[in-house]
């Protein structure tokens, strides 16, 4: 169902695609939008190696993103490295992942609550604050789980 990597010679083993979703913390989310269009958000991320999902959180019921799920739950996420180069060259080396799968919006307290917490943990060590935010904000709190149905990624060299 899901195509292939044309350039095979850059594809990144399944182990280094999921190193790229652990250790970066943002992507781009893209759904189905408004009149067929794409529509493609920045989002922080976790991926659970429990289950192989990909949480995101989120605090708006009624946004394009959550209008565009309700229609459409196929999605796709983008997630890039910041790139390195070798010594004496110019251009980056880049890794980059892109998830295909269905969202499901969670809804239990406590799930949202251990997976914020895991999330936030990616961007700061300071509990107190975690745990006042999430305190806070959880009954707003919407919690997306992004089950993949398809991982691929490449090493491409910006040259």
């Amino acid at each position: 169902m899901f195509r292939e990597l044309e350039r095979k010679n850059k594809a990144l083993t399944r182990d280094d695609c999921i190193a790229v979703l652990k250790n970066e913390t943002r992507g781009v989310l893209s759904v189905a939008g408004d009149h067929g269009y794409p529509y493609g958000m920045p989002m922080n991320h976790w991926y659970n190696e429990e289950d192989g999902a990909i949480y995101f959180h989120c605090g708006n019921a009624s946004s394009h993103r959550m209008d565009a799920l309700q229609k459409h739950n196929k999605v796709s996420f983008c997630v890039y490295d910041k790139g390195y180069q070798k010594e004496g060259d110019w251009a980056l080396y880049v890794k980059s992942v892109i998830v295909f799968g269905k969202i499901e919006v969670i809804t239990d307290q406590e799930v949202i609550r251990n997976i914020t917490t895991k999330l936030s943990y990616k961007f700061t060590d300071d509990s107190d604050f975690i745990e006042r935010t999430i305190r806070g904000n959880i009954n707003r709190t919407i919690l997306l789980k992004l089950q993949p149905e398809h991982i691929c990624g490449k090493l491409v060299h910006e040259k």
